[in-house]
């Protein structure tokens, strides 16, 4: 089975910085696509950033370019959003989803993980 759990979401002040972590079970995540995407109330959920199995090149929402970083660490089949510079804008639920997807985050990702909350206060 697979599971994917998301946590590190909270309250900030526009400026501040979460880390997200997405714990990954049941896959390898080196071997599947796998990325970070977002919902804020009354949107479409949008991909924020999404990380190729093939080459690792990772692909940033033009809107988080330079602010966000997508890591992974495979020792702990984990993957991370670092966020800096928060917006209010940014407030949503964040997602990590694997398998299924393009490396631009397009397309329907299999696997998803329950989300965490973002708040970012102005």
């Amino acid at each position: 089975e697979v599971q994917l759990v998301e946590s590190g979401g909270g309250l900030v002040q526009a400026g501040g910085s979460l880390r997200l972590s997405c714990a990954v079970s049941g896959l390898t995540v080196d071997d599947y696509n796998i990325g970070w995407f977002r919902q804020a109330p009354g949107k479409e959920r949008e991909g924020v950033s999404c990380m190729s199995s093939a080459d690792a090149s990772t692909y940033y929402a033009d809107s988080v370019t330079g602010r966000f970083t997508f890591s992974s660490d495979n020792a702990k089949n984990t993957v991370y959003l670092q966020m800096n510079s928060l917006k209010p804008e940014d407030t949503a639920v964040y997602y990590c989803a694997a398998d299924g997807g393009g490396v631009d985050c397009s397309g329907s990702y299999y696997y998803w993980g329950q989300g965490t909350q973002v708040t970012v206060s102005s």
